[in-house]
């Protein structure tokens, strides 16, 4: 056995050791010895190996992988641009708290900074967006190595899962490798590569019992304040959505959501991000306080009313609380949440709240669309709709442009659950195939992904599963209006601008969706209405298949002013 055969093979055992189950790899000659170890792994059901040729899939892929799961998940490279191509979602999992473990494979220091091929500085690369970053430097053929190897690879699963400090994240492990690089049994090690006995980890680490954000002193629970409405953003993990919810539910504090997570949707107000957009009524419904939960990302109607109001409060599971306004006065670690008392309603508290409620139900039994007309309100309410008929734990993924937007003003309450889940770190159009294929190969249920064709075309090296790798059940429901159909409603949108609008920002492409599936061998359905698009999410896929939705730009803008102006209506 080679000192390189040697290392990789303690490093894959002691990751299984660890819980990992799934390993994505990139191929590489620089990491053909951790190739050759994970595919031994994979041949003895040890772990689920997937093998991408792009690294920014890849990355994007293991980040799908354990968003929900929150089980960590490596992803192998060689050296040099390999790394690189793996930082989008190394930011994306900083920012949004997810288990990521980067395993690069580097060549040996006599070889750096020489001029060497495919060698760059990857110690670092990362910069401050790591849980943790150590560098094992390439093995020689002597004894004392192997508790050092585990150890690492210990500290490296903690880190990344947040077991000490409740905060998961990104984690970079620097692999330095000799010559040869392929398997050698001709040689004994000179010392025993076993663990643990019985298939125990080097070193166990208890996790923290609570998701008290680290720097945030603990105390007592959130003062039980009249007039709370409560703000739901995106969480790092679906369920901490419902613990919000029930909380506000148990207080009679009416919650405004934004659409990621898992919770039981009938206890928030049905589109409450658009009751947001209606300034006279809001102004004459005043909070008295704001608490806001999560990282709100979607709208400015949200920051908008934090503005209005003098109290602002936040929860936060992280070390860290978003204030992008500077508006809040107090922060709450998440614990305070099961520590908050809560008191019997005085008659004009749950007056003004029943007030905020009823206001849902208008919103809710008002067409302020048509709801069979193809647009991008109509699209993303059937799709959360018809998944929420659907039998079994739903997923969906949806990406992060205008398709969350839509998703954001059409959700309304219901009592299936249905956890919903996007790239909110950094809210990029990275990755979002490969994301929603790794939530796809990570669950159970039925998963859909919904997003526009530019997020879609970003991403399109997600299509690329060869022959002998797992293939997740999973529909992409792309709403294809040739371009960036964001940017229409934003000020770049502004009819006086029309001159600069198309070219660099509207970014149509004319790509045919269907020839691109094909060249996949990706299963393609072009739908034009809803009721059709209702129908091909009733049927099991089998594989990844798209069902591209063609709309038309022209007029996004002004059917969202007209929405805005039927909830001022319903609301009068």
């Amino acid at each position: 056995m080679n000192p390189s055969q040697a290392l990789a093979e303690v490093l894959v055992d002691e990751l299984v050791r660890h819980g990992v189950t799934d390993v994505v790899l990139c191929p590489g000659s620089r990491s053909a010895p951790l190739a050759y170890a994970v595919h031994d792994a994979d041949r003895a059901s040890r772990v689920r190996l997937h093998v991408r040729v792009d690294e920014r899939s890849a990355g994007f892929l293991a980040l799908g992988l354990a968003k929900v799961s929150r089980r960590v998940v490596p992803v192998i490279t060689t050296s040099g641009t390999a790394v690189a191509n793996l930082h989008p979602a190394v930011l994306e999992a900083h920012h949004a708290g997810v288990p990521l473990l980067v395993l690069s494979c580097d060549r040996p220091a006599e070889l750096l900074r020489t001029g060497a091929n495919q060698t760059t500085v990857q110690p670092g690369l990362f910069g401050e967006a790591l849980r943790w970053r150590h560098e094992i430097p390439a093995p020689e053929r002597r004894a004392g190595q192997t508790a050092v190897w585990r150890s690492a690879v210990s500290r490296a699963c903690a880190a990344a899962a947040g077991a000490l400090t409740g905060w998961a994240g990104p984690v970079h492990l620097d692999v330095g490798l000799r010559d040869p690089l392929t398997p050698d049994d001709s040689h004994d090690w000179p010392e025993s590569l076993e663990g643990r006995p019985g298939g125990d980890p080097w070193t166990a680490v208890a996790s923290r019992a609570s998701r008290t954000a680290p720097g945030i002193p603990h105390g007592a629970g959130v003062d039980d304040v009249p007039r709370t409405v409560v703000l739901l953003g995106d969480l790092p993990e679906p369920a901490m959505a419902d613990e919000a919810v029930r909380l506000a539910a148990a207080a009679g504090w009416p919650v405004v959501a934004e659409p990621f997570g898992l919770m039981d949707r009938t206890s928030v107000l049905p589109h409450g991000p658009l009751l947001l957009t209606c300034r006279p009524w809001l102004e004459s419904h005043l909070p008295a306080r704001v608490l806001v939960v999560g990282r709100l990302t979607l709208t400015r109607d949200v920051a908008a009313l934090m503005r209005l109001v003098d109290r602002v409060e936040c929860v936060t599971p992280v070390p860290d609380w978003p204030d992008p306004s500077a508006r809040v006065g107090r922060v709450h670690a998440w614990e305070a949440l099961s520590a908050t008392e809560i008191r019997p309603r005085s008659a004009e508290d749950a007056e003004w709240s029943a007030r905020w409620r009823e206001a849902g139900r208008r919103l809710a039994a008002t067409p302020l669309w048509a709801a069979d007309e193809p647009s991008g309100l109509a699209v993303a309410s059937a799709v959360l709709e018809t998944l929420a008929e659907l039998p079994g734990a739903a997923t969906l993924f949806v990406g992060s442009s205008q398709s969350a937007r839509d998703l954001d003003w059409a959700s309304a309450g219901f009592a299936t659950p249905v956890t919903v889940v996007a790239s909110r770190g950094l809210a990029g159009i990275d990755g979002c195939v490969s994301t929603a294929t790794g939530l796809a190969l990570a669950g159970d249920g039925p998963t859909v992904a919904l997003m526009g064709d530019l997020t879609f075309l970003h991403d399109a090296n997600g299509l690329l599963i060869g022959p002998h790798e797992p293939v997740p059940e999973l529909t992409i429901v792309v709403v294809n209006d040739d371009g960036g159909a964001i940017f229409s409603t934003l000020e770049h949108g502004d009819p006086s601008r029309a001159a600069q609008f198309e070219r660099v920002f509207g970014t149509p492409t004319g790509t045919d969706l269907a020839a691109l599936c094909a060249a996949h061998g990706v299963a393609h359905e072009r739908v034009t209405t809803i009721p059709a698009l209702r129908d091909a999410l009733r049927r099991k896929a089998s594989g990844i298949r798209v069902v591209e939705v063609p709309l038309s730009r022209t007029g996004v803008r002004g059917a969202r002013a007209t929405v805005r102006a039927n909830v001022a209506a319903a609301l009068a």
